[in-house]
């Protein structure tokens, strides 16, 4: 079992991720979308659970993210996709500190 602290990672600097838009981005080997949200930043896994559609493609909205493939509403705050009950997106704590997005990632 590890005991090892969950790290942060610099994944983009804020002005790089637009107001209301997704960027995907690499974290050890994981695509992770990024989302620029009035709420603060916000990052999940960027596939879809329906058809792995990009989520960093999808269009933002109520603190959903809209699969660009199949109109799947995934939340970002939970990771649940409406309707679908079955179906969730890993979602991974994000932070900015000094202009600089970060992901919290576990080893």
């Amino acid at each position: 079992m590890s005991t090892a602290a969950p790290r942060l990672i610099a994944v983009a600097r804020l002005e790089d991720v637009p107001a209301m838009q997704g960027r995907p981005v690499t974290v050890g080997g994981r695509r992770i979308a990024l989302f620029n949200t009035p709420a603060g930043p916000r990052a999940l896994e960027d596939a879809c659970p329906h058809k792995g559609g990009p989520l960093s493609d999808g269009l933002l909205g109520d603190d959903c993210v809209v699969c660009p493939l199949h109109g799947r509403r995934v939340s970002l705050e939970t990771g649940e996709v409406a309707g679908h009950p079955d179906e969730r997106v890993a979602t991974l704590p994000v932070i900015e500190r000094d202009g600089w997005l970060y992901v919290e990632v576990s080893p």
